[in-house]
């Protein structure tokens, strides 16, 4: 089975659930604790096994591609003050030449299309898309968890995980068939129904592992719900000759687009850090 050497990051979203914050920043950049977004999704695809970094990005969002190169200034001023375990951090956050690539969606067309942006550069090999808005925090990282589904079904993989009846119409949900330990066979995919109309309560969230054969599809497909092109419609045509599985992964998601979702992040992965847990504690009981 091949192993994901490529994971696409669509970034070109406007943000706008998080405006005014991202009427300047893009959204990706927005810190939880003291990294920003972004950089949670790479140190994830990284930790699968990742050997290039795709960033289908958007006017507006060159602050990603800064973050990702060496301030100069910086790191002279932080070697000069002796500031080496600063330093460190950054230097570990730093790519392998070459590894990061960025090309543009220069109109904002979907989901589906974002990624078919990127067909050049992934080919026609199995590879991963990851949704930076979806922090998952997990002990063993989400995708990694969705890579080794991979390789132990050969089938495309995508994260699914239960919401509540009322919240179908916000995510793609999965037709589900037969079901074994955290994996379950799709049978097909139902975009954003409302709750009497969705076939589970199971919704798909922002990791796939997808065939390269997906960019033919997106070739070809129509415009869907919202006027746009949608993965979901793409992978539910690629349902039609290949395998599709759902792994209900371990871990927590925050939906970080949203407010409440991102306040939550920033509390659950600042309770776990050793500098912070028993301060914010303090702090929050002044609130609760």
């Amino acid at each position: 089975m091949a192993a994901i050497r490529k994971v696409v990051f669509p970034v070109a979203g406007l943000g706008t659930r998080m405006l005014p914050a991202t009427k300047v920043l893009p959204k990706e950049m927005l810190p939880v604790v003291d990294r920003p977004l972004v950089q949670y999704a790479v140190e994830e695809a990284a930790a699968a096994g990742a050997e290039q970094f795709i960033f289908v990005t958007g006017r507006g969002k060159t602050l990603i591609e800064d973050h990702f190169d060496r301030a100069f200034e910086l790191f002279d001023t932080l070697a000069r003050k002796r500031r080496e375990e600063t330093l460190a951090a950054l230097e570990a956050a730093m790519p392998e030449a070459g590894c990061f690539v960025y090309t543009r969606q220069q109109e904002p067309k979907g989901l589906g299309h974002a990624v078919w942006c990127a067909r050049h550069l992934v080919g026609d090999e199995p590879f991963a898309v990851v949704l930076v808005d979806d922090l998952v925090h997990a002990r063993t990282p989400c995708l990694a968890q969705l890579v080794e589904a991979h390789a132990e079904t050969g089938g495309n993989i995508v994260a699914v995980m239960e919401v509540e009846p009322e919240h179908t119409a916000r995510y793609g949900i999965v037709d589900p068939g037969e079901a074994r330990d955290r994996l379950v066979e799709v049978r097909g995919f139902v975009e954003k129904p409302a709750p009497a109309e969705a076939p589970s309560r199971l919704a798909v969230i922002g990791r796939y592992v997808l065939s390269g054969e997906i960019f033919g599809i997106l070739d070809r497909l129509p415009p869907g719900a919202g006027g746009e092109i949608q993965l979901t419609d793409a992978m539910s045509r690629l349902l039609e000759v290949q395998r599709f599985f759902g792994l209900r992964f371990e871990g927590r998601r925050f939906d970080c687009g949203d407010r409440l979702g991102y306040l939550e992040a920033i509390v659950a992965l600042a309770m776990e850090r050793d500098d912070l847990a028993a301060g914010l504690h303090a702090a929050l009981r002044h609130y609760v």
